[in-house]
């Protein structure tokens, strides 16, 4: 064959190929095969464990978790499973809500360490290939920052805009609730002005002013700061509540005296969540968590893909289940109705498979220990419950959100007194139904189920003096029962709740379904058992979860025998709908 033969065979050979490439590349742009999934994202894939570092290991004996304490942990971190962590404020901070009240947002609080320390505790993280989300709180600040120090001294201050004010020559200001005061008054009188800045929290907790795009520039070159340094994400506090009227007009009547509502409903609320991801999200590769409040339209207006605003939703309407209305987080004596708890979840999930994307947590630091909450803390019952609550938020939909401690399968505490409690919102209302001559005995045994501080307890690592978390005097009192509940005791049974944990983790990471799998709920007006099958691809799983302690059936439709049981919290898991107390099974259903 001669030269010129031999070289058009193979430019022919390399436009033929070029062209099959092609081809398959315009194939799979326009038609994606069967088994691939769009959008993927790690944020979409990662179980979430949430750190409260005051209350996680304490290092220096000052009764204080810190972050060399975090640091001595992060093996046993990774050995959960988890992909990763969300730590609670740890900024500088006078520290009356527990670091909500931020001093110098470019800084680390004394008895949490130094920058030094974050840095080494963050590239630990790092190295171990998990990822580091920081709380991120703008809508107020600490009345010790020196913004507001300057802000206080006089009208003519440039910082005096940096927050809300009402000059006392216009009158009293117009109502406005405040979540953390006595008498619920969101305004406090300041001499040196002659006028009432504006706290929706606490009065130490002065709101910044988002309408003066000086403060935005100064809360995007702190996000900056922390982005530079390597952390992962923000999950956003109280961001609905950043816009405001600076005119402070009545609250209108549609909203029923439902202030959270009308403080999440500013009007230029979505401008300035759009212009942070203009300015600074867009230019990272990072994940952003929503505290949002509101009904789906509400939120999914957060979490829109199309409007570039934030990632992932966390709402509050299932873990607001369970309490008496119109008063301070009072449980229900009947427990929570479970067919509406799926109701709510069926709702949302719906929502947020057209567009956006949820997460799925029953605690964080403002809720109590789930087992306590949602299960069965009696010695019959925690630890198969615990069980059931672990398999339930790793087989929902949406990022799953896990809080510490609760892998051991930690209870309430159940302060029997005020003066236990450390939390500034158990006590304003507890201060407030003392106001009005209300039943205090009847509160303090509601707050035993419901209180923050039940969440809040040191972690309970061993059997030893403070269950191991200090050597000194805990900033709150450590759980009496550390002495059967703890790391060190759990790492020894094989069916702890801790290695339940980590078992369903690590089906949750071979099976795509449970993390891009379509939910249903199934048997839904049951008032026992919550079974919902998550299905990918034509595949389905179902989970079933007696959230009762008591037998209960379950009437799926589903021939259960001939079913593979891929996990369960009982040695023998069920073959005929009938759930023992608490069971949890996750079935693979007959292709």
């Amino acid at each position: 064959m001669s030269k010129t033969r031999i070289l058009t065979a193979f430019f022919l050979s390399v436009l033929l190929l070029s062209a099959c490439q092609t081809a398959g590349n315009n194939v799979n742009r326009t038609a994606p095969s069967a088994n691939e999934i769009p959008d993927r994202k790690w944020w979409k894939e990662a179980v979430i464990y949430q750190i409260y570092p005051r209350s996680f290991k304490d290092t220096n004996g000052d009764g204080v978790g810190d972050l060399k304490g975090i640091i001595e942990k992060l093996d046993y971190i990774k050995s959960l499973g988890i992909d990763a962590v969300w730590i609670n404020p740890i900024y500088a901070s006078p520290n009356k809500d527990n670091g909500y009240d931020i001093s110098d947002y470019e800084n680390i609080m004394q008895e949490f360490g130094t920058m030094q320390d974050f840095d080494v505790m963050l590239k630990g993280f790092h190295d171990r290939q998990i990822k580091v989300f920081m709380d991120l709180v703008v809508n107020h600040c600490s009345d010790e920052h020196r913004w507001f120090l300057e802000a206080k001294k006089s009208r003519d201050n440039p910082y005096y805009n940096y927050f809300h004010w009402w000059a006392k020559e216009k009158g009293e200001p117009p109502k406005r609730w405040s979540h953390f005061d006595e008498k619920a008054d969101a305004w406090q009188f300041n001499e040196a002005t002659n006028s009432y800045y504006l706290h929706y929290f606490g009065d130490f907790q002065p709101d910044l002013n988002w309408e003066n795009p000086k403060v935005r520039e100064e809360i995007y070159k702190m996000m900056r700061f922390w982005l530079d340094k390597g952390v992962d994400g923000f999950r956003m506090d109280a961001l609905a509540y950043i816009s405001k009227d600076p005119n402070f007009p009545p609250m209108p009547e549609s909203y029923n005296g439902r202030w959270s509502m009308f403080y999440a409903d500013g009007p230029k609320l979505h401008d300035y969540i759009q212009e942070m991801n203009r300015e600074v999200l867009s230019k990272y590769d990072v994940a952003t968590v929503a505290e949002a409040a509101g009904d789906v339209e509400r939120v999914m207006k957060f979490v829109d893909p199309t409007r570039k605003e934030l990632n992932m939703a966390y709402y509050f309407e299932a873990t607001d289940l369970g309490y008496l209305p119109n008063e301070f987080k009072m449980p229900d004596p009947n427990g929570v109705n479970l067919v509406d708890l799926k109701k709510i979840y069926s709702k949302w999930n719906k929502a947020f498979e057209e567009r956006g994307w949820g997460t799925t947590y029953l605690a964080n630091h403002d809720q109590p220990r789930i087992t306590t909450r949602w299960g069965n803390d009696s010695p019959e019952f925690r630890e198969i419950s615990s069980k059931m609550l672990t398999t339930f938020i790793l087989t929902m939909p949406g990022t799953a959100f896990y809080y510490f401690g609760d892998e051991l399968g930690m209870t309430n505490i159940k302060f029997d007194k005020i003066e236990d409690y450390n939390d500034i919102e158990v006590k304003t209302n507890y201060a407030q139904v003392r106001e009005k001559g209300g039943d205090l005995v009847r509160f303090l045994e509601g707050m035993k189920i419901s209180a923050r501080d039940n969440g809040r307890t040191p972690m309970q690592w061993n059997s030893t003096a403070n269950a191991g978390f200090s050597n000194g005097n805990p900033w709150l009192k450590v759980n009496p029962n550390f002495d059967k509940i703890n790391v060190e005791t759990a790492e020894k049974d094989e069916n702890s709740p801790l290695n339940y944990f980590r078992k369903v983790i690590k089906l949750r990471k071979s099976d795509e379904r449970l993390v891009y799998g379509k939910f249903a709920v199934v048997d839904d007006n049951n008032p026992d058992v919550f079974a919902y099958t998550r299905e990918l691809n034509g595949k389905k799983i179902l989970v079933l979860l007696n959230f009762k302690a008591k037998e209960s059936n379950s009437n799926t439709g589903v021939d259960l025998g001939k079913t593979k049981v891929l996990l369960g919290n009982y040695p023998e898991a069920s073959k005929d709908g009938k759930l023992k107390p608490f069971e949890a099974v996750i079935y693979q259903l007959e292709e």
